[in-house]
């Protein structure tokens, strides 16, 4: 028997994985070496900047940059996140902000210009609201996980220290997108019943964004041609296995959020595949050309593996 071939490897502690790191899915010929990165998101940077990992969690908007700098990765259609955004935009309980046409002129504060959260965001707020993102300035902790990526002339960096919440509550911008934990004491969404109209626009788009997927290097998917089929079939068995495990698991509540999704989307809310997830996946690369944080909305035959363009 020959000996596997062994990856380091960074992604999210997610149930729809564990069966990956327990070992209760494995494979005779791959081994992954699991390096724990917190948040996940700096995993996506000491990837495409240092090349420290062979396989990595990669949001999907970081991804399709990498390929407009040529970087040496290839994607799997294997979402290991998706959601809806309308409710991450927030803004002081107080404020004046009636809705998000309210934003032309004012200050947003975000983690990256280029986090595929705000990606989201920015293209609903210009289809669905009629807000450019050239009319508000974003005020950023940070740059583009891609090191070459140089942030539009509307966008300033925060001063050292800073947080989304202090700036928000100090009144130094108007809103945040992305704010971790938000208090309802002290935020609001700036979108009105932001979950309403999130499945309002997914009964009118039939979209649930992606927004991780998973990336490997590109020798590597050269190097042994039967990887990148071998590794979506153990995450789609990893992920078969924790909806086994959840069976027992008492359903949501009736009338609750997660009730409501599931009865949208249907029981599956992680879809894996090119096919299941084209359609979110080309509007992703949309939005990202109209933001200019890519030349054009690549195809997704440039951003993933060949083998599993017709994957469902």
């Amino acid at each position: 028997m020959s000996t596997p071939l062994v990856l380091r490897t960074s992604i999210g502690k997610y149930d729809h994985v564990q069966a990956l790191r327990d070992g209760t899915v494995g494979s005779e010929r791959v081994r992954f070496d699991f390096v724990e990165v917190e948040p996940i998101s700096a995993a996506f940077r000491r990837m495409l900047r240092d090349w420290e990992f062979d396989f990595c969690e990669m949001a999907f908007t970081t991804h399709a940059m990498a390929h407009a700098y040529e970087k040496p990765i290839v994607g799997l259609p294997i979402v290991l996140m998706r959601g809806f955004h309308h409710g991450a935009l927030h803004c002081a309980k107080q404020s004046p902000l009636k809705g998000p046409a309210d934003l032309a002129g004012k200050k947003v504060a975000v983690r990256a210009y280029s986090q595929t959260t705000g990606v989201w965001v920015r293209g609903i707020l210009q289809s669905e609201y009629g807000l450019d993102a050239g009319d508000v300035t974003w005020v950023t902790l940070e740059d583009a996980h891609v090191r070459e990526y140089v942030d539009p002339p509307n966008v300033m960096r925060a001063a050292e220290g800073k947080t989304l919440r202090s700036m928000l509550l100090a009144g130094e911008v108007d809103a945040t997108l992305g704010l971790a934990k938000p208090d309802p004491n002290e935020v609001r969404t700036v979108i009105p019943d932001a979950e309403e109209a999130a499945f309002a626009w997914y009964r009118k788009t039939r979209i649930y964004p992606a927004n991780h997927i998973v990336a490997l290097k590109r020798e590597l998917a050269a190097r042994h041609p039967w990887l990148p089929t071998e590794l979506y079939r153990l995450f789609a068995a990893a992920k078969q296995t924790a909806r086994d495990r959840g069976q027992e698991r008492k359903a949501a509540p009736a009338g609750s959020a997660r009730a409501r999704l599931m009865a949208m989307i249907g029981d599956d809310p992680l879809p894996y595949g090119a096919t299941a997830n084209r359609a979110p996946m080309e509007l992703a690369l949309k939005y990202a050309a109209q933001q200019k944080l890519i030349p054009r909305a690549y195809g997704l035959d440039e951003l993933l593996v060949p083998e599993l363009l017709a994957s469902t």
